[in-house]
């Protein structure tokens, strides 16, 4: 019996550092467009910081979401060049990506910050998207299972009570990230399995309906593969997001059309 969450996939396209305010308005505009009407599954774009607003508006009252790639875990303070919470809810931000690969690897995020991350982001309302995933090393030495266990039970399942239910989960390979490789739909749904089953295990019944995406060189060409396996309830693309082109045939993979 599949374990999938129930409703909808989500689809949520990181555009990392790439699109200035006038380019992500526009690629937001050529996707609304193409959409309607509604894709099928729940789309969140996540820009970078300084097109928040400007997206707020273009995406103001349709059926995609507005998503931040990071956050601080304070609420305000002496913090240069941090942003929080809620600075990101006045943006317009339903969703935020937490600890996503290139932050841990770049920026020096640990599996306590994620967690402390993820407290934020629920304090403030927004809905988190919690990045694990192992390194091609890791992969290579039999260690998936060990190291995304890790990064769950010292990240997100440190989350107790009725705010559990709001977490998103993305396994992202990080042997996979912008390299053209692609776990196999099976790798993949494993790791899936693998992780609902640890939520299960830390939430209960709410392991049932949380989403866990996939993220990971997500392409047209192999996103049909991709989500036939019941166990993938979406997807957080990077590359891929950045032009219609490419963006489109996925969130049409993802809703099953």
């Amino acid at each position: 019996m599949s374990l999938r969450a129930p409703g909808p996939r989500l689809v949520a396209g990181n555009w990392k550092l790439y699109k200035t305010n006038d380019d992500a308005v526009k690629l937001a505009r050529d996707l609304l467009a193409a959409l309607k009407p509604a894709p099928g599954c729940d789309v969140v774009l996540c820009p970078p910081f300084t097109a928040l607003s400007e997206l707020r508006y273009a995406l103001a009252g349709t059926s995609i979401g507005l998503g931040a790639q990071d956050l601080f875990w304070e609420d305000e303070g002496a913090y240069t060049g941090e942003v929080s919470g809620p600075m990101l809810v006045s943006s317009g931000c339903t969703h935020v990506i937490v600890g996503h690969s290139e932050r841990r690897q770049y920026f020096g995020e640990t599996d306590a910050t994620v967690a402390q991350k993820t407290r934020a982001a629920l304090r403030a309302g927004l809905t988190p998207i919690v990045c694990l995933g192992e390194t091609l090393d890791e992969r290579e030495g039999g260690r998936t299972a060990e190291v995304v266990t890790r990064q769950f039970d010292r990240g997100p399942g440190t989350i107790e009570g009725p705010d559990a239910a709001r977490i998103v989960l993305a396994y992202e390979p990080v042997w996979a990230i912008g390299t053209g490789r692609t776990a196999s739909p099976t790798q993949a749904a494993e790791v899936h399995a693998l992780l609902r089953a640890r939520a299960r295990g830390a939430w209960g019944s709410t392991a049932d309906r949380l989403r866990i995406l996939y993220g990971g060189s997500v392409k047209p060409d192999n996103a049909v593969a991709l989500f036939a396996e019941a166990e993938l309830d979406g997807a957080l693309v990077g590359g891929a997001s950045l032009t219609t082109a490419q963006f489109l045939p996925i969130i049409a993979a993802a809703a099953g059309s």
